[in-house]
């Protein structure tokens, strides 16, 4: 996985950023703001890709929001 140390979110002050605790309501701000840092990444489609591949269960990767009620796998 090269590819993470090229990902705009491997310098982020705050990883947790990319857990919200919800899709909406107050973790709204949270994913929009995690949103933010993948629209500037250079490998952000490589990074919905692997979290497709793997099933991740939360979290938003390149941009898309997964969350674990409706996470394939």
């Amino acid at each position: 996985m090269d590819w993470q140390r090229d990902a705009a979110c491997a310098d982020a002050a705050d990883p947790d950023l990319f857990f919200p605790i919800s899709l909406n309501g107050p973790g709204a701000d949270q994913v929009e703001a995690a949103r933010r840092v993948c629209r500037r990444c250079p490998v952000a489609a490589r990074c919905a890709e692997w979290a497709r591949e793997t099933h991740q269960r939360a979290g938003v990767w390149g941009g898309v929001p997964v969350e674990a009620e409706t996470a394939g796998g």
